[in-house]
């Protein structure tokens, strides 16, 4: 199946809360005006974008209207769907250059950062690179047995400890083990806990100085796993992580959910950082490389 045919199919639901609705918002109208831009602003909020960001796209969609004089309804609906796909950073890919690379995955619990793991290592294993998954969530009692699950169907290694064991001690032990059988690619499952910002912080930062210590570089991707369903509550845990360590990318899980679609534009405005993957299924293809320009294609293409 084809990238653009995945996306259509996983982002169906997305698609008929905010593409479609924006379109039959704008065929209601035959002429531009302030009930127009009204009817918009109450779409795009209800789509879970934030009002300030909504109320910022339509006064640059006002700007532009104007700038180029459009006076016809569809050119301005073409207008916004380019401050749309413009409010969205450029895709980057996941970087992998050094002898011994470490994605650090970090996120809440719940929002699928285990899966994903798995996922990530069965594509990078797919593309020859032999990777290593590191069961550093130690205080969920079922995540070591359910990252081993994952790296059974990815073929990839795996380091673990008892549940309650220190995390850095993990990480520690899976860098000496990668090393001595040349894996390419560690791949860090951490520990969700956010009931405890102060905690949450110095355990990341003690991972983050172990595996700096260790590796030149490293974490050479630090990824925040959001579940794209939680809405506006996404951007106080992005928040949250973001303090905690620094992100270099999102990943957004259950985009084939109820997903309003809208939280994509909050994060990338607010954080600046790219969205690397979106999960759009359960089975280990469903996690998909992101691309802005097929994303917006598979949202907005074939709306009618």
């Amino acid at each position: 199946m084809s990238l653009i045919k995945k996306m259509k199919e996983g982002l169906s639901k997305t698609r008929n809360s905010l593409s479609q609705k924006l379109f039959d918002t704008f065929i209601k109208y035959k002429y531009i005006s302030e009930e127009l831009y009204e009817d918009l602003e109450e779409t795009l909020i209800t789509a879970d974008i934030s009002a300030e960001l909504a109320f910022e796209f339509l006064d640059q969609l006002r700007d532009n209207a104007a700038n180029k004089k459009i006076e016809e309804v569809s050119l301005l609906y073409d207008e916004l769907k380019d401050i749309l796909a413009n409010a969205i950073p450029r895709e980057e890919k996941i970087n992998i250059a050094n002898e011994l690379n470490v994605i650090l995955l970090v996120g809440v619990n719940g929002v699928g950062k285990t899966t994903s793991a798995g996922k990530i290592a069965k594509m990078l294993n797919d593309d020859g690179k032999k990777t290593m998954l590191v069961a550093a969530d130690t205080f969920r009692a079922a995540a070591a047995e359910q990252l081993t699950v994952w790296a059974q169907r990815s073929n990839s290694l795996i380091v673990k400890h008892e549940t309650g064991s220190d995390p850095a001690a993990v990480i520690f032990d899976a860098i000496h083990s990668a090393r001595a059988r040349n894996v390419d690619v560690l791949i860090v499952d951490t520990a969700g806990r956010l009931h405890n910002k102060k905690n949450l912080m110095n355990e990341l930062a003690k991972i983050n100085r172990v595996l700096g210590r260790e590796i030149e570089g490293a974490p050479h991707e630090t990824l925040l796993v959001l579940d794209a369903t939680t809405g506006q509550n996404g951007l106080y845990q992005a928040e949250a992580f973001n303090e905690a360590t620094q992100l270099s990318g999102m990943i957004l899980t259950k985009m084939d959910g109820t997903a309003k679609g809208g939280i994509i534009f909050n994060i990338s405005k607010e954080f600046g950082v790219p969205v690397k993957y979106i999960g759009v299924g359960e089975k280990v293809e469903d996690l998909i490389p992101f691309e802005r320009n097929e994303f917006i294609r598979a949202l907005f293409e074939d709306v009618k």
